[in-house]
């Protein structure tokens, strides 16, 4: 998980015998509340699951991704995909580390039969982190791709195509 916003550990409710008419909200003044901007007032934190969602969805949006995963990961999806009242794994083939201010990210990803694997490799990275860095606020510092495997046109279809 992480932490993307101050911390404050506490905060003085009462009021202090030094402030001053205008500062205590009182006659004549203008009342100041809080301790500064509300948006910096506590802390988000951010899952890996989180992470790893946004950064699964994002890489099958990329032309030339046919599914994530290894081949166990994706029989053993598939098989759960057929189950009924089951949701498809958006996570499959994604591994995040969160820190605090940054994330680093693995996906395991299977190319279509003719696509350029770099090209297909650099827009996955490219969709990849502006999608989480959009989302997160996050810094993604890096993106591993493997590629384990290569779909070809007469291979079986264990996944269901996608929606182009």
């Amino acid at each position: 998980m992480t932490d993307t916003g101050e911390h404050r550990t506490s905060q003085t409710l009462e009021k202090s015998a030094n402030d001053s008419p205008e500062e205590s909200g009182g006659r004549g003044g203008s009342v100041r509340r809080g301790g500064g901007d509300p948006a910096t007032r506590g802390r988000t934190t951010i899952a890996d699951g989180v992470v790893e969602k946004i950064a699964g969805l994002a890489a099958r949006d990329v032309l030339g991704v046919h599914a994530m995963g290894g081949g166990l990961a994706r029989t053993f999806g598939a098989v759960r995909d057929r189950v009924p009242g089951s949701s498809k794994s958006v996570t499959r083939g994604v591994k995040a580390e969160v820190g605090e201010v940054q994330t680093a990210l693995d996906l395991e990803v299977v190319v279509e039969y003719g696509v350029s694997i770099a090209d297909v490799a650099r827009a996955v990275r490219e969709n990849v982190v502006a999608a989480v860095e959009r989302m997160t606020g996050l810094e993604v510092v890096e993106v591993n791709i493997a590629v384990s495997d290569v779909k070809l046109p007469d291979d079986e279809d264990d996944e269901q195509p996608r929606l182009q």
